[in-house]
């Protein structure tokens, strides 16, 4: 008896797909369906925007207030591109938007912006009830959870029909998921890529898209560590000592400042807090100079920061503290007592300064306002907060739609680009998800836009 012959999955066939439950896709999708086009958004964790609500544990960032000059000047070589996201959808908007949720924002004394009640859930719950359920004229959004996106596989139908691709079809094909009830086909007449980047993989953004895209002719950047702590090279090379992992690894260095410098000249200098770590420093100040020391790293092998332990003292007012009349004290007891230096500040000394050092006054001032520390790789990508490269931009054209594959685009930190922390982030994940919506409206008025892409090729 013949065996029976394998019949074809079945094909869902939609307008709209949108491959990524984070901000990016999520703000895609709203503004989509409240265009009134019924879009699928389709993710390989369990549930949305699980980095989000990670993120937004010790208190949501949602943007930031200050000017938006120098809002823009945070995202360093990439501010041309962002641009035009922001113009589109800036620090205003979001506040806005945020409020349109039912969820008031207020500006921090660092001027960050967060929810009045500082958590991510409760404005996650309300955007998923506004996508599910969105007003008067738009379409529910169709979620479809644990479904991990595998990329394109050859359309049958397509090669039955002996359909011509040119520049001015859609090429991205039919794309296929693996679901729990196994290979789950997909063919949009527009596709959305939000995939993410390569941090935190356990919650879904874990770059496996970079091999899929490159195959299909993308340029793709390296994904790297942003936003990371970085490992000290320590005395001789070796890290910290056991020592000062074993004494003050997890305590925080306050009000503190650290400077870059390249050839004398000062690149980078800010006042904050950082923290200790078992095998160097992280934390806000050192995220703030993160793309910098990546960049030295990846050049001479190595970065160095200088260490301001006291910001708020000049080095002549050091100077003159340290050289008081000492008697039989200890010198540590004479740095407490002189400059409040103690605990992790002055194990700091001792860790990286020879004893001639710490017996010279005059040399000691000068380190304690500029103290040099040696770092020689950033963190890998998989803890960091965010991470650089992605999606090269001269694949790309302004409305995020990829040159090789017409009516596909792509939004969020999955694109060559990265920020510091402080809602930087946030806001143009967000921004970038309503620039590439707004392009996938203009390809749904195809052959028109379709023409257009070609022409610009």
């Amino acid at each position: 008896m013949a065996e029976p012959t394998p019949q074809p999955a079945p094909v869902l066939t939609v307008d709209v797909a949108i491959v990524g439950a984070g901000p990016a896709g999520l703000m895609a999708a709203e503004h989509l369906s409240a265009a009134g086009l019924a879009v699928h958004l389709f993710d390989a964790m369990p549930s949305v925007g699980r980095k989000f609500l990670l993120a937004g544990k010790g208190g949501l960032n949602l943007t930031h207030a200050e000017p938006l000059e120098r809002f823009i000047a945070r995202y360093g070589a990439r501010a041309e591109q962002v641009t035009p996201w922001l113009n589109d959808f800036g620090p205003a908007d979001i506040r806005a938007w945020a409020a349109g949720l039912g969820v008031e924002t207020f500006v921090g004394s660092s001027q960050r912006v967060f929810p009045a009640e500082m958590k991510a859930a409760p404005l996650l719950r309300a955007w998923l009830q506004r996508l599910r359920h969105p007003p008067a004229g738009g379409v529910p959004v169709r979620f479809h959870m644990r479904h991990r996106w595998e990329g394109w596989v050859p359309d049958q139908n397509a090669i039955d029909s002996e359909a011509v691709h040119d520049d001015s079809t859609p090429t991205s094909g039919l794309m296929g998921f693996a679901s729990p009830a196994g290979t789950r086909l997909v063919r949009a007449r527009a596709t959305l890529l939000a995939l993410g980047g390569a941090s935190w993989p356990r919650l879904g953004s874990d770059g496996a898209w970079q091999t899929l895209l490159a195959a299909r002719g993308v340029r793709v950047a390296p994904l790297k560590a942003a936003n990371s702590g970085f490992d000290v090279a320590g005395a001789g090379g070796a890290g910290w000592s056991a020592f000062l992992r074993q004494r003050f690894a997890g305590q925080p260095l306050k009000s503190v400042a650290i400077t870059l410098r390249e050839a004398q000249r000062e690149l980078f200098r800010r006042q904050g807090e950082c923290v200790l770590t078992e095998t160097g420093l992280e934390g806000s100040l050192v995220y703030a100079a993160s793309a910098l020391l990546r960049e030295a790293i990846e050049r001479d092998g190595h970065a160095v920061l200088g260490l301001d332990l006291l910001p708020a003292r000049t080095l002549a007012q050091v100077r003159a503290a340290l050289k008081a009349p000492r008697g039989t004290q200890s010198l540590s007891n004479h740095l407490r007592r002189q400059l409040r230096l103690e605990g992790v500040k002055a194990a700091l000394l001792r860790e990286l300064l020879p004893a001639e050092v710490l017996g010279d006054m005059d040399r000691l001032a000068e380190a304690i306002k500029d103290l040099p520390v040696t770092l020689n790789a950033a963190r890998p990508v998989a803890e960091a907060i965010s991470s650089a490269g992605g999606v090269d931009f001269g694949d790309l054209d302004e409305n995020l739609q990829l040159h090789p594959l017409p009516g596909c685009f792509c939004a969020g930190e999955m694109l060559d680009w990265e920020a510091p922390t402080g809602g930087y982030l946030l806001t143009a994940c967000l921004a970038s998800g309503v620039r590439a919506a707004h392009g996938v409206r203009r390809w749904l008025s195809w052959p028109a836009a379709a023409s257009e892409h070609a022409q610009k090729r």
